[in-house]
């Protein structure tokens, strides 16, 4: 079954696309208001997609059912994202990337973007495609099995804006430095951004944000 969402069109003529994916128990209506307040040049004609993750029980909330993109079993990091899971709605998400291609959107003026779960779908997503993206979008977030990394990616050079809190009580400042790392040892153009929050998106954040949409998309 297909991903449901909601979406933010194009103000003017359809030129790029940017696929939001929320965090566990959010939906995609929760980063929806984004979009505007980005503010971003009606020229570059910017559709956002913001999917609605899979309802599914979460192991460490006791079982209860939310949506989440992946199941979650142990809060320890290394074994925190369920890789099944984590594949299953990669592959959904990249068929709403085919989509925004068969509609004429090329790769290159894509941009898959996640929170926290969606970041960690984002991460595992975009290096592994067959085609390269305009950039990657990963905020207070993580990787699933890093370590396979090298023997799956697909695309280098991947242009990809990481931030985080550095008061981040739910996915620690070192899991998303870590992930950093791990992708920078892997040839990515990746940039670090850190703040003074927990684990939430900052206003100054998003202004760096609308930078480097601006820059990639132009």
């Amino acid at each position: 079954m297909s991903l449901e969402f909601v979406e933010y069109p194009a103000q003017g003529e359809h030129k790029a696309t940017v696929i939001w994916l929320h965090g566990l128990g959010d939906s995609g209506d929760g980063f929806a208001p984004v979009a505007p307040q980005l503010a971003l040049p009606s020229e570059l004609g910017i559709r956002f997609i913001f999917p609605h993750a899979p309802i599914q029980p979460v192991t460490i909330n006791s079982g209860m059912v939310m949506r989440s993109w992946y199941d979650i079993k142990s809060m320890d990091l290394a074994n925190r994202a369920d890789e099944q899971g984590v594949c299953e709605s990669a592959a959904k998400v990249s068929q709403l990337i085919e989509r925004e291609i068969e509609s004429g959107i090329t790769a290159n003026k894509i941009i898959l973007a996640g929170f926290s779960q969606g970041g960690v779908i984002a991460l595992h997503l975009a290096p592994r495609l067959s085609y390269k993206l305009a950039g990657v979008i990963a905020l207070s977030t993580y990787m699933c099995a890093p370590e396979k990394l090298a023997t799956q990616l697909q695309q280098r050079k991947l242009d990809i804006f990481m931030a985080h809190g550095r008061h981040d009580d739910v996915v620690p400042h070192s899991a998303g430095k870590h992930a950093y790392d791990i992708l920078k040892t892997h040839d990515m153009d990746v940039s670090w951004q850190d703040y003074p929050m927990a684990h939430q998106v900052c206003g100054d954040e998003l202004i760096a944000i609308r930078e480097w949409l601006i820059a990639r998309l132009s």
